[in-house]
Order: structure tokens, then C-alpha cells, then sequence
């Protein structure tokens, strides 16, 4: 049993707890299971997460809290992760917000579109929670 307790407190790396804790990061998707999973994730690393289920949304969202980062599904109804990236980062307030795409395509023109519009990083679902916090890592204090 006391092997158990500490191979659990070795499970986090003390960088990135201290380094995520309090972080207001915001995930929009339509897919219940996607925000549910990536919430889960980022609470656990004690980040504080908002959730939308679409653009609209969205844009309510983080004029109301101001998020650290942001996590946009480029397939959503109403406004796509494009352009839910595009208003965010056409937005002097918002702009230096870093925006992760996520997407179910892994393809070059996919990718290519997310830069365009201003994303920062651009992960495939199903995403892991190291590339869950491994985007997050490398764009904050930016």
C-alpha cells in the first residue's frame, strides 16, 4: 500500500502542476464527451476550465472571463473553430489569447487554414492528455 502513495505523488511532475494551477482555459466543442475529457484533464492539473458548446457561445464566454487559452473545435454548428479563431484573434482585447485548433482531420490543409487564422497549435482528437497539456505548456507566458 505505501508503494501505491508514492508512486501516485510521483504521477505529477511538480513543473506542470505549479506551472497550470489557476489557469483559465476555455474548450469549445460540441461534443459533450470532448469538453467532459478535456475539463476533467485540465481540473485535475488544477486549471480552472470554462466550456461552450459553439462559437457563439463562445465569444460570451470569453469576454466574460478572459481565458488564458483557448481550445476551439474547427467542426462546430452555427461558427466554425475558424471562425470563432479568426473573431478572437481580429480582436484587440483577445488577439493575444493563444488558440489551439482541435480536429478530427489530421490533414495539411486543415492545419494550413488554422494558421491562417491565427491559431497557435493544432492537435487531433483523440488528444491525449500529455498533448493536452503539452500545447497548453508551450504556448503560456508567451
Amino acid at each position: 500500500m505505501g508503494a501505491s502513495v508514492e508512486e501516485q505523488g510521483d504521477a505529477t511532475p511538480q513543473g506542470t502542476s505549479s506551472q497550470l494551477k489557476g489557469l483559465k482555459v476555455l474548450v469549445i466543442d460540441d461534443s459533450k464527451t470532448i469538453r467532459r475529457t478535456a475539463e476533467t484533464l485540465l481540473a485535475k492539473e488544477g486549471c480552472e476550465v470554462f466550456t461552450a458548446v459553439d462559437g457563439f457561445d463562445a465569444l460570451a464566454k470569453i469576454a466574460d472571463h478572459q481565458p488564458d487559452i483557448v481550445f476551439v473545435d474547427i467542426m462546430m454548428p452555427r461558427l466554425d473553430g475558424y471562425q470563432t479563431c479568426a473573431l478572437i484573434k481580429h480582436n484587440k482585447v483577445f488577439r493575444s489569447i493563444p488558440v489551439i485548433m482541435l480536429s478530427s482531420k489530421d490533414g495539411l490543409f486543415d492545419r494550413a487554414r488554422g494558421r491562417i487564422v491565427g491559431s497557435e497549435h493544432y492537435l487531433t482528437k483523440p488528444f491525449t492528455k500529455d498533448e493536452l497539456l503539452g500545447a497548453i505548456e508551450s504556448h503560456i507566458g508567451r
